[in-house]
Formats: C-alpha cells, structure tokens, sequence
C-alpha cells in the first residue's frame, strides 16, 4: 500500500500543483458591496462628501422615516426602523466604499494635455486623504485595444506616479477582449512598480464584451484572463450596457435581469469561484431623479436583491441617490438572513441545535455571511459571539 501511495503521489504531483497555483480560494479580505464611479473631471476633495450628502438629502425628501421608506419600498415592518436607521448612519459615516475615478467612458476623450492633468490632478486628490476615507479607490483607464492603448498606459503611468497606493488601491481594465491583453496589463504593472517603485499593483477585469466570455475557439476566456492574471487580479466586473449591446440587444431592453445578462453572469461566478477573485455585477441607468425617483428606488432595489440573491455581493452605483437603496437592499439582505444563519452556525460550532446538517463548505458560507454583513454595518459584532467566525470565514472579524 506503501508503493501504492506513493506512485499516485506522483503521478497526482502535477494536477495537485495546478489545483494550489489556479484555486488559491478567499483572499481573505472584504469585498466592497458597491463601486462608484465619478468621471476625472468632477473628482476634487469634495467628492465623497458632496455623494454623502446628496444621498442624504434624497433620503431625507422621498423617504423621510422609516415608515416613509418601508412604503415605498415594501419593507417588512419589523426591519424597517433597523434598516432605516443602519443606511443613515452609513450615509454619514461610509457613503461609498470603493470610488473608481473614472477615465474611461464617463470621461470620453478629451485632448492629450487634458487628459495629463486631470490624471495628475485626480492623483493628488487621492494621496491627499482630504475627503472622508473609502476603504478601497482606484480608476479606470481606457481599453488596451489599439486605439486608446497608448493614452490608457499614459494616463495610468501619470496617476501611478503622484498617487499614494494602498491596500486599497485597484485599476480597472475595461473592454477586455483576449487573454493577450490581460498579459499585457501584467506587462505593464511589473514596468510601472520597477521604474516607480511603487507597491505591487492590482486590477479588475471588466466583462463587456462577448470576446471575454466566449472565444473564438469557443473556449470560456474569462477562466484565462483570471489565470494569466495571476494574483494581481482581484475582480471580474459586468458592463451591463456594453455587453448586452454587444449581442444585439434593443436599449429598451439591456438590464441586469436580461438573460444575456445572467448568462455572462453564470459564467463569470464559474470562472472566479475558488480563485479569490470577487464578482461584481454591473448598474441601472435608469437615476432616482425628477419624478421618478420612488420607481427608480423600487427598480434598484429590487435589482441589488436579485444579484445579493443570486450570490453577486457588489454592483455598481452611478448617482448619490441610489446610495439609500444600495445600503436598504443590501442592509435587509443580512438582516433577513442573520437569525437563521447564526443558529445554524451556533449549533456547528456545538452550541445547540439548528434543525440543519451542515457540512463544513457550508458553515464556511454562513461564516462568510455574518462576516459580510458586519463588514458593511448591516450586523454588529455584539449580536454574535465572533469565536471561531474569523477561521470559518477564513479573514479577520472587524471591530464595530
């Protein structure tokens, strides 16, 4: 049995090597439960607290109290007041938690020169630290297809130079259309951090276009991007109206619900599970603004839902008054499935009885739910004894 053992110890060497190096699993760091993204040009010191207030304020005008909101929205009564009072609180304390300084569509092209000193002005904003903090900040550079690949690298160059890079700091790579390009983006990182010297940098591929989810030899790309990307990839995020764009879809009918949508979607979670690469999902463009407001909220609450449902815990925000319902969605998410989650973790932990088996990839999953919602201030630590969470959840339980 002996010699058994040992041929398939080597004949599995290679596959157990490749299973390590591929499936790294969780980071063992929080995902932020939204991006904004705020063009070039309107990025200065008031940034984040300008989006706070201007949630509030739209918090304060259409859904003045709990009860106010809970009709709009249809929350149940006994979360409204709980839920209510956890979104005002993050609207004053943590209105976004990831802002992407965008240089890309939101930003369009602009002349060289222009572009130069929005790149080193924006840059200088964020190493100054003279807004309320967001846990993680970054941009997005233009596309490295042929016609914007210069100015992408310019401008990311320029930004590197005079930025301040955090943990928290993170590059968006949009409109990624071969596994040659993410090469390239890897190329270009390593160059950056040896002229620079600068920490190791990261990024983000955003899924926008079909190249990215079916090739040409009808291979799943995505699953390759990660891969040659290695660990400097941290997340894959859905361009909901390029993407479906993309397939021929009428503008009436692009959404986050539509089935192409979910497909790239499927395909995406598919790719990033196991690898510790996060999975966004992507945004309405339908605003709360003018009279549509309560539809839009209703609209985008229901859509943030869906993909918390659907296991997607990010998306994007694109107007301060989507803030209110991206922290509600999110906030009743957790709160809906706290009690539950904690007494089944509980009793495999060995304290009680749950009325469920749970096997351990399972209790890893409830760990990794209670974690998440203490993260983003949908759960405080006092409502569970966090003894044994961080191992489960495999990352550090927060101080509240």
């Amino acid at each position: 049995m002996d010699d058994l053992l040992a041929e398939l110890d080597r004949r599995l060497a290679v596959a157990d090597a490749a299973l390590a190096a591929d499936y790294r699993g969780d980071r063992g760091v929080r995902q932020p439960i939204h991006t904004v993204y705020v063009p070039a040009d309107r990025y200065d010191v008031r940034t984040v607290g300008d989006w706070g207030a201007r949630a509030r304020a739209a918090l304060d005008e259409y859904g003045g109290s709990a009860a106010d909101l809970a009709k709009v929205l249809d929350l149940p009564a006994e979360f409204a007041d709980d839920v209510y009072d956890r979104v005002r609180a993050k609207l004053e304390r943590e209105p976004i938690e990831d802002l992407r300084i965008d240089f890309e569509d939101g930003y369009g092209n602009r002349p060289d020169d222009e572009e130069d000193a929005a790149a080193i002005a924006a840059a200088r904003v964020l190493a100054a630290h003279t807004d309320p903090a967001t846990p993680f900040h970054g941009l997005r550079i233009k596309s490295l297809e042929a016609p914007t690949r210069r100015r992408a690298v310019r401008t990311l160059e320029l930004f590197v130079k005079e930025a301040t890079i955090t943990d928290g700091f993170v590059i968006t790579l949009p409109k990624v259309t071969s596994v040659e390009q993410v090469e390239a983006m890897v190329l270009i990182l390593e160059t950056l951090e040896q002229q620079y010297g600068v920490p190791r940098l990261k990024f983000e591929i955003q899924v926008e276009t079909p190249q990215a989810i079916l090739g040409a030899d009808g291979t799943a790309l995505i699953a390759r991007m990660v891969k040659a990307g290695g660990d400097r990839v941290t997340g894959l995020h859905y361009g909901t109206y390029d993407y479906s764009a993309s397939l021929g879809v009428a503008a009436a009918y692009q959404s986050m619900e539509h089935p192409v949508a979910d497909h790239a979607k499927d395909v995406m979670q598919l790719a990033a599970a196991g690898t510790g690469v996060f999975v966004s999902d992507g945004s309405t463009n339908v605003l709360p603004v003018g009279d549509a407001v309560h539809d839009a909220w209703r609209l985008h609450f229901r859509l943030v839902r869906r993909s918390l449902a659907r296991g997607i815990y990010q998306g994007w925000d694109m107007h301060p008054a989507q803030l209110p319902t991206r922290f509600a969605a999110t906030y009743l998410f957790y709160r809906e499935g706290f009690d539950q989650a904690a007494r089944r973790l509980r009793a495999y932990l060995g304290d009680g009885e749950s009325g469920y088996l749970d096997e351990p990839a399972t209790a890893t999953a409830l760990a990794a739910f209670v974690l998440r919602g203490i993260e983003c201030g949908a759960i405080d630590t006092t409502e569970f004894d966090t003894t044994g969470l961080a191992k489960l959840a495999r990352r550090q339980v927060p101080e509240s």
